[in-house]
């Protein structure tokens, strides 16, 4: 779908008649949750990732917390998070008693694995990699960190969903890995999360939890339907079945989706290449990452970076859409800086990017011409505040 000359968005969901069509077929029906459709999309995420198992959830922060409780980690817990990341990623750690520790990122957006490895203590259970945009971690040095500490693995993949370490997807290479379905992610449900596991223990227990903790298999003697036993502390994060129809639905578009996303953000990279007052990250991967490209982070240089939020608004009128990855890293916030005593300096990487960054569309809602527009209008933009 082409926009023409009118306003290119950050992100637009891309939904058509298959989802709309989907969604009636429930609507017309009797099940809305605990049915089929869930079942069939986990079926199809498992297909597309290659994961033995697959549990649908309410967003991606549900199938973050999922991991945590089901891994059992809890007070006096410590978790190691990347500085540079959506709240969700710290909050979920802090929902279940124990402590995000935060580290700065690499100039590229993704965890400072050296900076992890330095922040390990005896309370550390946990290391939580984010695939920055996209771009995989380098999950050969994770896993190497992990077993020499004895840590678990949870990889925040809401942004990296198509992507690859090692030609294994995102979110396999440790013991949950977790996806979002937000409306401008690679697909969308709408709302909705995903976790997926190799460990059959945890998934067991994943799909328990996010259910309130119910295990209908125990009482089946009782010989009724509405008998059923509370195994374990759960929550109600499941994913309702017109979700989970939007998501089998836009499964089936995401190798296309993909395809979009990579050529746009090529040629948006291409064109901002050697420019003087953007500095464009080096989220396109390569070798044994493959990148799911959810954006060009284009970092600003000075005078233009004090005037942030003045080319935003330039850009905007202009008719490009841009985002912020993310406003400030988590730690700086005003409720971590208060629980932990966080200050400004501790994390120039994240902070750099963070106060200093914008984040240009590449999503398969740009059309013919669109990613070479958009460069244009940013090139025109930052070199008008420049002067």
């Amino acid at each position: 779908m082409s926009v023409g000359t009118g306003t290119i968005p950050f992100g637009r969901p891309m939904i058509g008649d298959e989802e709309r069509e989907a969604v009636a077929e429930v609507l017309a029906g009797p099940v809305l949750s605990h049915g089929p459709r869930g079942h069939d999309f986990e079926h199809a995420f498992a297909e597309f990732t290659g994961a033995p198992h697959a549990i649908a959830t309410s967003s991606c922060a549900a199938a973050l917390h999922l991991a945590y409780l089901g891994l059992g980690i809890g007070p006096g817990d410590e978790v190691i998070v990347p500085a540079q990341t959506h709240v969700a990623t710290a909050h979920v750690v802090e929902a279940c008693g124990a402590k995000p520790v935060f580290v700065d990122c690499d100039p590229n957006g993704n965890v400072d694995l050296d900076a992890a490895a330095a922040a390990v203590t005896e309370r550390t259970r946990a290391i939580s990699p984010v695939h920055y945009l996209g771009l995989p971690v380098d999950m050969e040095r994770v896993l190497e960190l992990a077993r020499r500490h004895d840590l678990f693995v949870v990889e925040d993949c809401a942004l990296a969903l198509g992507a690859t370490w090692d030609d294994v997807h995102t979110g396999l290479h440790g013991d949950v890995g977790c996806f979002s379905f937000y409306p401008v992610k690679h697909i969308t449900t709408s709302e909705g999360g995903m976790a997926i596991s190799r460990r059959e223990d945890v998934a067991e227990r994943l799909s328990k939890q996010r259910a309130f903790g119910i295990d209908r298999t125990v009482v089946a003697e009782r010989r009724h339907s509405g008998a059923y036993d509370v195994e374990l502390l759960g929550l109600n994060y499941r994913m309702s079945e017109l979700n989970a129809a939007i998501g089998v639905e836009q499964l089936k578009k995401l190798p296309s989706f993909l395809e979009a996303r990579a050529r746009n953000a090529r040629t948006i990279m291409a064109g901002l290449d050697g420019h003087e007052l953007v500095h464009v990250l080096d989220t396109s991967g390569g070798g044994r990452a493959r990148a799911s490209f959810y954006g060009v982070e284009a970092v600003l240089a000075q005078p233009v970076a004090a005037r942030r939020e003045e080319l935003i608004g330039l850009l905007k009128e202009r008719g490009l859409g841009v985002s912020i990855h993310y406003p400030r890293p988590v730690p700086l916030t005003t409720y971590y800086k208060g629980a932990y005593g966080y200050r400004e300096g501790e994390f120039p990487n994240a902070e750099r990017i963070s106060f200093e960054s914008i984040t240009l569309p590449v999503g398969p809602h740009l059309g013919e011409g669109d990613a070479e527009r958009a460069v244009a209008i940013l090139r025109d933009g930052v070199e008008e505040l420049a002067a």
